[in-house]
C-alpha cells in the first residue's frame, strides 16, 4: 500500500484507494490492477502468515510472511510448486539439498521431491502451485 504523510499531523495514512486493490473475500485480485506485491502480506511476531492471492482448480498463488526463526517442516506435494523470494533470504532444502534465495530469487520445486524451508532470519515469498496436467 503506497502510504503518505498527511502535512498537518505528519502521521502515515493509508490511501484507501490501495485498499481497493488487496486481495478479495474469494482470494482473488482485482484483474487488470497493479499493487505492490511485497506489501500483500504483513509480518507477525513469532509466526508464518499466508494469503490467498489466487486459488483456481488448477492451482494457487499465495503470499507467505516468516518471522525470524519460523520455517515450513519437510513435505512434499503431487504438483510443482515455484517459490520467489520477495523480500529477506531464505534456504529452501529440494530433496537434501540446500539453496539459498535472495530478494527476486526462485525455485522451482518438482511434483513428488520433499521440500522444506529452513528457518534463516525473516522474509516474504510467492508460492504458486500448477495443477494442470495431474488430474
Amino acid at each position: 500500500m503506497k502510504k503518505r504523510t498527511n502535512q498537518n499531523s505528519k502521521k502515515l495514512v493509508m490511501d484507501t484507494k490501495e485498499l481497493e486493490k488487496l486481495p478479495k473475500k474469494d482470494g482473488n485480485i482485482e484483474g487488470g490492477t497493479s499493487h505492490i506485491i511485497v506489501e500483500l502480506i504483513e509480518y507477525e511476531h513469532n509466526a508464518v502468515v499466508s494469503k490467498s492471492i489466487m486459488k483456481k482448480a488448477t492451482g494457487s498463488i499465495n503470499a507467505l510472511s516468516f518471522a525470524s526463526g519460523e520455517g515450513l517442516n519437510e513435505q512434499t506435494s503431487p504438483f510443482d510448486t515455484y517459490v520467489q523470494i520477495i523480500d529477506g533470504s531464505a534456504v529452501i532444502e529440494i530433496g537434501g539439498k540446500q539453496s539459498t534465495l535472495h530478494t527476486g530469487d526462485g525455485i522451482l520445486i518438482p511434483a513428488h521431491a520433499p521440500s522444506k524451508i529452513v528457518p534463516n532470519g525473516r522474509f516474504k515469498l510467492i508460492l504458486t502451485v500448477i495443477k494442470s496436467g495431474y488430474e
